[in-house]
C-alpha cells in the first residue's frame, strides 16, 4: 500500500513549534532506559512525600500524554483534533483504587463523561477499566471459580450494577462503551460480565465492546466461541483488538507459580494471532464491530488493505482505528486525512492521580522495541521540514 505514515506535515499539523520541541525532548528522555527507571522512582517518592512537583509534571509529560485535569479542560484538545477528523475517547486514568467510594466515583465520572459526550459528535466512544469499578482480588477470585462469601457477593453485585449503569447509558446515548482488558488471572470474571452486558444491550447494534489482548494464545478461539454464542442468542459483538500491555508480568507470574504461560511464544506469533483476529472479524462484520487499538504500522496497513479488498468504505462505521494521545500521530492523522474512522484515547485526571499511568506509559515506550526510535525519527523529520520551510 501507499506509505502514508511518512507524512509528518499531516501527522504533526496540530503541534506548534514549541510543542514539537517538547515532544522531541520527551521522547529523547524516554529512549534512555536507566533515566526512565530513575525518573519513575524519584517521581513516586516525590508524590509520596507530597513535594510540589505538579507544575513541572504538568508542563512536560502530563500535557503531552494527557488532555487535562477534567473533561472541560480537555475540550480545546477534543475540538482541535475533531477539526482534523479525529474523534476522542476520554479516559479517566486514575489507577489503583480499592474502596467502594472510589469505585462509585469512577462510575459517576464515566457517566458524567457520557452525558458530556452526548452533546458532542467528536466523542462517540466511552471507556472504563474493570478494576476501576471493582477490586482486583474480587475479579481474581471469581475468575478462579471460587465461591464468594455473603459480603463478597454483595460487593460483586455492586460491580455488576456499575457495569450495567454505564452500558445502559451507552445504549441511551448511542455511545459505544469500550471495556478494557487486564491481567489474565482476573479477566474471566470481566469477560463473563461483558458478555452479559452484550446480550442485554447489543440487540440492535454493538454498543458494548470487550477488549481482546492478542498476545494471549486463547483469544482467537474465545472470539470464535463468543461469535457462535452471539449468533445463537441474537445479539451483536463489539471488540477492541490490542496486542496487550502486561507481557513481562504475565510471563513472570506463570514462571513463579509453575503454570504454562498464556502468552504467545514470540512477537511474530502475537502478530499472526492479531492479524488473524482482524481478518476473522472483517469476514463476519455483519455480526460485529471492530476497534483496532494499535500503534503498529504494519497492522494498520493490513487492515486498510483488507477493507479495500472486501469493498469497505473507509468510513464504514463498524470499523475504527485508535491510538493513545501523545503517541503515533503519524498513524492517527494520516488515517483521518483519508477518511477512516479514527480516535485518540485521551487520559485525564488530577496530576497526582494520573502519575501511575504516565510512569507506565514511559516504561512501556522504553520496552517496546522501535517505538520510541520511530517517534524520534518522525519528530526529527518534521523539525527539519519546518526549518527548510
Amino acid at each position: 500500500m501507499e506509505p502514508i505514515f511518512e507524512n509528518t506535515e499531516v501527522a504533526f499539523s496540530l503541534k506548534s513549534d514549541s510543542e514539537l520541541e517538547r515532544a522531541y525532548f520527551l521522547f529523547r528522555m524516554i529512549s534512555i532506559e536507566p533515566l526512565v527507571k530513575i525518573g519513575s522512582a524519584v517521581t513516586n517518592l516525590a508524590i509520596k512525600a507530597h513535594l510540589p512537583i505538579e507544575g513541572l509534571i504538568r508542563a512536560t509529560v502530563f500535557d503531552h500524554f494527557c488532555g487535562g485535569v477534567n473533561e472541560e479542560d480537555c475540550l480545546p484538545v477534543i475540538d482541535r483534533m475533531f477539526e482534523k477528523g479525529v474523534s476522542s475517547v476520554l479516559d479517566f486514568s486514575a489507577e489503583g483504587k480499592e474502596s467502594t467510594k472510589e469505585f462509585d466515583a469512577a462510575m459517576h465520572t464515566t457517566l458524567k463523561i457520557m452525558d458530556f459526550a452526548n452533546e458532542r459528535p467528536a466523542m462517540p466512544i466511552a471507556v472504563f477499566k474493570p478494576t476501576g469499578f471493582g477490586r482486583f482480588k474480587l475479579f481474581e477470585k471469581l475468575s478462579k471459580g471460587e465461591s464468594l462469601n455473603a459480603k463478597e457477593q454483595e460487593e460483586w453485585q455492586q460491580v455488576v450494577h456499575r457495569y450495567d449503569m454505564v452500558c445502559k447509558k451507552g445504549k441511551e446515548h448511542d455511545i459505544a462503551v469500550l471495556i478494557d482488558a487486564e491481567e489474565s488471572w482476573m479477566q474471566k470474571a470481566s469477560d463473563d460480565l461483558v458478555t452479559e452486558m452484550m446480550q442485554k444491550y447489543n440487540t440492535e447494534k454493538p454498543i458494548v465492546f470487550n477488549t481482546l489482548q492478542m498476545y494471549r494464545t486463547d483469544r482467537l478461539d474465545f472470539l470464535k466461541q463468543e461469535h457462535k454464542r452471539a449468533k445463537e442468542n441474537g445479539y451483536y459483538l463489539g471488540y477492541k483488538l490490542v496486542r496487550g500491555a502486561y507481557l513481562e508480568k504475565e510471563n513472570e507470574r506463570a514462571k513463579d507459580k509453575g503454570y504454562p504461560t498464556p502468552m504467545c511464544s514470540s512477537k511474530e506469533a502475537t502478530d499472526t494471532n492479531f492479524n488473524d483476529a482482524v481478518a476473522y472479524m472483517l469476514d463476519h462484520i455483519e455480526d460485529m464491530s471492530l476497534f483496532l487499538g494499535t500503534h503498529n504500522e504494519d497492522s494498520s496497513y493490513k487492515m486498510m488493505q483488507l477493507m479495500a479488498e472486501k469493498g469497505f468504505q473507509n468510513n464504514d462505521d463498524r470499523v475504527w482505528f485508535g491510538q493513545l494521545y501523545g503517541m503515533s500521530d503519524h498513524i492517527t492523522f494520516n488515517l483521518a486525512e483519508r477518511g477512516y474512522n479514527v480516535a485518540k484515547y485521551i487520559p485525564f485526571g488530577p496530576v497526582r492521580d494520573v502519575m501511575p499511568y504516565l510512569i507506565r506509559r514511559a516504561e512501556e515506550n522504553t520496552s517496546v522495541a522501535g517505538q520510541t526510535g520511530r517517534e524520534l525519527t518522525l519528530l526529527s523529520n518534521e523539525r527539519k521540514r519546518r526549518k527548510l520551510n
